[in-house]
């Protein structure tokens, strides 16, 4: 059913969510003995598998796969290295115009026109998605288009030949239920796909659906339907199939049960200079706003908020599709318990991209003078933004977290301001970034308010790019900040001083 040559999109998020890794690992096994299915061209919007296991690393075999198009590459470090020897076409794209692409094939339509990706990796005037050598010989997945004169980027469409996606339930005529795993993700968009491909372009394309249980047919409610059955072609069945990396079944993360409105458990808060960086971004969280966090960096601000009062005052959402609830972060990054909403992501990343969040917190591997970031280009491996560029391009504000240098970095809070012991090797403010994951340019355009937060000093991006406002108390700005950046930012006048709280909040610990 997976035929040598066919195009492969997979559903699924890092983590275990809603990953059809029976499936994946049926056609590794099959390739293993037989050398088939080879030259296979592989779809995936987030990162699939955990890291040296599982999920796409079941692809990463010289001769099975010919081209990748992934949204997350990081969970698997041996189809980095295929692409890093450039045995095969590696591409990158923002997850989200993945997950929505696979939507516009299954209905037909041209391929995605959106203003998303504009001005980064994504535009072909960056390279259109190509990640490595092969992948720019082989030419952009994308194009430039003026529509009643607003420049956008068309994602174009390909076709789907196999779809493969995860549920909970399937009945005997094929209906297919999530309603027991932590996230839908994307299982709609690939399923509709590779489906409604079959019948466009008689290409023979097939979904096959990765379940846990068999039930009777009427036994699973209409409403709990996720893919009606006749979108599916095979159901496999996996008794063993975990809802995440580590839990069995966990109905609080299904939300299938909920407890009464109180604070729940948290995260422990953030140590360190994490600490500072954590506490100095949050003070750019107002109650009632729409927020988004990223992985990483992020993850220690929700702690900082609840220890304020303030977690309860905003709504949270993050792309795989939860509304609030304990964010579970680190491996299962995009897992919430007892959310109050669960939506698939391409509904999250439709949300997005109108413009519905207020702030947006995300990391920073390396910005550079005309306030660009990169996160999806680090040395020499493919990385891959999963939904980062969908959610920075269109938030109301943006507020980016690191560390101001790396590698080797030792410094304590000290006397209500910072002490450095010994500076990072690794410089992190650049004359250019490697690769342009969130573009200055297009933010000031747009009129995007854009916060960098460190943990010695805080920038903006004004009208020429990247401002200094704020330098933490016991520094010297010429010696600790701007000797250390490989350009010079303008600077205010005058410099606050960061707010001494974010120093007492740190314990004195280096990261």
């Amino acid at each position: 059913m997976v035929p040598d040559g066919a195009t492969v999109a997979v559903a699924g998020s890092g983590g275990g969510l809603i990953e059809p890794d029976a499936v994946l690992e049926a056609i590794e096994r099959r390739f293993l003995e037989t050398g088939h299915p080879r030259d296979l061209t592989v779809v995936h919007a987030l990162g699939i598998g955990a890291r040296g296991e599982r999920g796409m690393n079941r692809f990463a075999h010289e001769g099975m796969v010919r081209r990748v198009i992934g949204g997350h590459w990081t969970w698997s470090p041996a189809m980095q290295a295929l692409a890093r020897e450039e045995r095969i076409e590696a591409y990158t794209l923002p997850g989200g115009s993945i997950m929505l692409l696979m939507r516009e094939i299954g209905a037909g339509r041209p391929g995605l026109f959106t203003h998303v990706g504009l001005g980064t990796f994504a535009d072909p005037r960056h390279g259109g998605g190509a990640a490595n050598e092969r992948a720019r010989a082989a030419g952009p997945l994308t194009e430039v288009v003026t529509i009643e004169g607003r420049e956008l980027l068309r994602y174009r469409p390909f076709p789907v030949d196999v779809g493969i996606v995860r549920g909970s339930d399937a009945d005997d005529i094929g209906n297919v239920s999530t309603a027991r795993e932590a996230a839908d993700i994307d299982v709609k968009g690939v399923a509709l796909a590779a489906h409604n491909g079959r019948m466009a372009g008689g290409r023979g394309g097939v979904v096959l659906a990765q379940v846990q249980r068999r039930v009777p047919r009427g036994s699973i409610p209409a409403r709990a339907v996720t893919l009606p059955g006749i979108l599916i072609d095979a159901v496999m069945l996996a008794p063993d199939q975990m809802q995440t990396h580590q839990h069995a079944f966990d109905p609080g993360l299904a939300g299938l049960v909920r407890e009464a409105h109180e604070p729940g458990p948290s995260e422990p808060l953030p140590t360190g200079l994490r600490a500072i960086v954590a506490s100095r971004a949050a003070d750019e969280i107002a109650a009632g706003a729409s927020v988004n966090f990223g992985f990483g960096m992020p993850g220690g601000i929700p702690p900082v908020l609840r220890r304020r009062g303030l977690l309860d005052e905003i709504w949270i959402t993050v792309e795989q599709g939860m509304h609030n609830g304990d964010l579970l972060d680190g491996d299962l990054f995009g897992a919430s318990r007892h959310p109050d909403a669960m939506t698939s992501s391409l509904d999250q990343f439709d949300f997005y991209s109108g413009g519905g969040l207020d702030v947006a917190c995300l990391g920073m591997a390396e910005a550079d003078a005309a306030g660009n970031v990169n996160v999806s280009r680090l040395g020499p491996n493919v990385g891959g933004p999963g939904g980062f560029v969908d959610i920075t391009q269109n938030a109301k504000k943006v507020v980016f977290c690191g560390f101001f240098e790396a590698k080797g970095l030792k410094a304590a809070a000290h006397d209500g301001g910072l002490r450095i012991d010994a500076p990072g090797a690794v410089r992190k403010f650049v004359g250019e970034v490697a690769e342009i994951s969130f573009s200055g340019e297009v933010a000031r355009r747009q009129g995007q308010e854009v916060v960098y937060v460190t943990e010695r000093a805080v920038f903006r991006l004004g009208a020429r790019g990247l401002v200094l406002t704020e330098l933490a108390k016991g520094l010297d700005l010429r010696r600790d900040v701007l000797e250390r950046m490989d350009f010079r930012p303008d600077v205010a006048e005058p410099v606050a001083v960061m707010d001494a709280r974010h120093f007492t909040a740190a314990g004195g610990a280096t990261p």
